[in-house]
This record gives structure tokens, sequence and C-alpha cells, in this order.
């Protein structure tokens, strides 16, 4: 590597741009009107009404249920849109579920999928609750990760809501994947706590969750697909949990962001690639545009059934 590459990997060792990144993309493979990501300049805030001890906390992830018929959705697979889901889902925490993530842009390079626990800290809360740091709810919620904030803020959120009511949940805990996926996370939080249930979210796209203002963040710098720690790395996953939860009980305020210490790896080139045009040739942004279309096109008619 030369010097001229090392100082351009300097420079970009900060969080990944994702909401300008995405922009530059879709215009890049020829859609003309770019996307308008959820702004808000102030956050609700509702503290915990209870020592975290008492307090009953809610998992939702954006991660979806695995469907044999719906194509491939293992590790690695390509961006599958016919596994999209449209409508809130839940769960029992008592047991355990194969989620996956196959029908969201994570960052397909630099992982790959093979461990639920980056995405779905269920393992982790449930033995943190057997150990007394908090009551685990006895559902947890599926968040359709939707591009239209109307639906996430009218439709999905104000349904998970009701559940959460229902549970008698207290906290919760909201856990994204993809770019969109930050921004329906984060906008469902600020839902919750407008109505009284207080909330972090463990994510890992900085610059969508503060342009949308939540309540409590914690970033992790890590690649999408990641947001409850490292695969297969239990130490990085109890951390990440825990400081989540450090966040939820001490926030002195709205918009209250925490980084993680932990780090991907010494070597931060990986955030050059995630979705960057200008890595990508004329060939490749055509076959994207053809691969999204028929993605597009996929979805289009799972949401149509």
């Amino acid at each position: 590597m030369t010097d001229l590459d090392q100082n351009a990997i300097q420079d970009f060792d900060v969080p990944v741009p994702y909401m300008q990144r995405t922009r530059d993309y879709y215009l890049a493979i020829g859609y003309d009107v770019p996307y308008r990501w959820a702004h808000n300049v102030a956050a609700p805030f509702q503290p915990l009404r209870k020592p975290l001890a008492q307090t009953r906390i809610a998992l939702i992830t954006t991660a979806a249920r695995l469907d044999p018929s719906k194509g491939d959705q293992g590790p690695g697979a390509a961006y599958n849109g016919a596994a999209k889901f449209y409508e809130v889902y839940d769960g029992d925490t008592s047991r355990d579920h194969d989620l996956r993530i196959s029908h969201i842009a994570y960052d397909r390079k630099h992982t790959s999928a093979t461990d639920i626990n980056t995405w779905f800290p269920l393992s982790q809360m449930r033995r943190l609750a057997a150990e007394g740091r908090f009551q685990l709810a006895p559902r947890f919620f599926g968040a359709p990760t939707n591009r239209s904030h109307r639906v996430t803020v009218e439709t999905d959120a104000p349904e998970i809501l009701a559940r959460c009511i229902a549970d008698g949940v207290e906290a919760a805990v909201l856990v994204p994947n993809c770019p969109v996926c930050h921004q329906t996370t984060a906008l469902i939080a600020r839902h919750l706590e407008a109505n009284g249930i207080s909330t972090v979210v463990m994510g890992c796209a900085k610059d969508i969750v503060e342009h949308a203002a939540v309540p409590r963040f914690l970033f992790s710098d890590f690649p999408l697909g990641n947001s409850a720690g490292k695969p297969h790395d239990l130490a990085s996953q109890a951390l990440t949990i825990e400081l989540a939860l450090k966040v939820l009980e001490t926030a002195p305020g709205p918009q209250t962001t925490v980084q993680s210490p932990l780090r991907w790896s010494d070597d931060a080139s990986w955030k050059l690639d995630y979705n960057n045009v200008a890595r990508m040739s004329a060939d490749d942004l055509a076959k994207r545009r053809r691969d999204f279309d028929a993605q597009k096109e996929a979805a289009r008619k799972n949401r149509v059934a």
C-alpha cells in the first residue's frame, strides 16, 4: 500500500456517510429523485421510571423470519426482495428463532451474516435477564424496513407501541441493519419515547440515526449488519449490549450518542467500499440497476400478496 493510499484510508477513518453514499449511488444507477431522509432537530425523552433491574425491556428487530419458499436467505445471500416483510410481527422471547437479513442492504463485502447474534441479540438479553439485570418482555417485535416515513410513523410504530403496551413494556432496545432500517428504528424509537417508553437504538449508521434525532443511540463503527457486535465474538456481543443498557440507564437527555470503543479492524479501508460509486465501473452500475429493478419487482409482488 502506498503512502497516498494509507493517507486516503486515514481520511476515511470516520463514520461512513451513508446518506450521501446512498444518494450518490441511486443517482448513478439512474434514479434521478434523491431519497429524502427523515430529519428532526429535537427528540422526545422518557427517563426510566424504575431501576433497570425492575424494568421490562422489549427487543425490536428489522430482521425477517426465515421463509424457505422465498429463495436464498442464507449467509452471504444476495439482496432478496422476495424475503421482505410488510407487517409488524412478534415472537416468543423464551425460545430461539431463525431470523435472516437477506432482504436488506447490509454490508455483503465485509460481513456475511453467519452469526444471528450480530443482528438479533436475544441470546445476550436472555442471559442478562436471567442474571437479574432487567426483565425481558415476553415477546420481541419485527419492524418492517419501510422507505415511507409516513407508513412507519402512522402504521408500524403505533402497532409496535400497542403490542408493547399489551406486554407491559417499559423500555425497548432497537437493532437495525441496513441504512433504511436505521431510519425505521429511529422513527419507531421516537414514537415509543413520546408515548412513555424509554428506548435505545444500537446501530452502525451514525449519520442516519442522528439526522432523524433519537433519544439514545449506541453507535458501533462496524459494517452494516453488526449492530449487536462482531460475528462469532461473544465478548464483543456481551460488551455491546451492556453498553446499550448503560446508555438506556444513564443518558442525561435526548439525542445522547455514545460510541462503542470497539473497532472492526485496525485497517479502516472497509469504510471506503459500501455503495461507493467512485469504486464502481459503468458495467458494475448497469448490472446493479438491472439487479435492483428485478428485486424491486419481487418485493412488489410480495407486498401485494
